[in-house]
């Protein structure tokens, strides 16, 4: 059985600038035709900003050591980003607020939560990360506060799965978050 060639590191460098490169001309080019066709929208800005997100992603991927949890945790946030850019270049209704946002939320620590189920024995691995979500999925707070939002019950969801995600987490885990950190700290 034939097994496909691993590229070398060098010819992934090179496909990867070649890659970047044309991204960039692509955006430059749909900047020119949204500034040439006089559009109220402007939608190069959203495209360049899709282009931007999937950049952010794989040049993340492609780092060997990558931890699954980061990479939940920068999609988390990329995604969250995005989102509410497309909604301020819109108008800004507030859709990215009360649905995206509380979604991507809810996604995040779902996911966290399976992996923390599937490989316990290695959550401290996922614990800084399952820390960061948490406080990222806090923000709906300061939305609901702030009146940001009109519909608040995505968010009350949101911010529910969040704390019990994190609560059960630590419940499921205490021992080896204990055992880590005797470890690491000889307390």
């Amino acid at each position: 059985m034939l097994y496909p060639q691993k590229l070398s590191s060098k010819r992934q460098n090179i496909i990867t600038l070649n890659l970047l490169i044309a991204s960039i001309i692509v955006a430059i080019i749909l900047t020119l035709i949204n500034k040439l066709t006089n559009s109220n929208v402007h939608w190069a800005a959203l495209s360049n900003a899709g282009i931007i997100y999937v950049w952010v992603t794989v040049i993340y991927s492609i780092n060997k050591n990558v931890n699954i949890a980061g990479h939940v945790m920068l999609q988390c946030i990329a995604i969250s980003i995005l989102t509410t850019y497309i909604d301020y270049k819109i108008g800004f209704s507030g859709w990215s607020l009360q649905i995206s946002i509380p979604i991507i939320i809810i996604i995040a620590n779902i996911t966290m939560f399976i992996l923390t189920i599937v490989s316990y024995k290695k959550y401290i691995r996922y614990a800084i990360y399952q820390l960061v979500i948490c406080i990222f999925s806090m923000l709906p707070v300061y939305f609901i506060t702030t009146h940001m939002i009109s519909n608040a019950i995505l968010s009350y969801v949101a911010i529910g799965i969040s704390l019990l995600n994190f609560f059960v987490t630590i419940v499921l885990c205490a021992k080896d978050i204990k055992d880590a950190v005797v470890r690491k700290f000889h307390v």
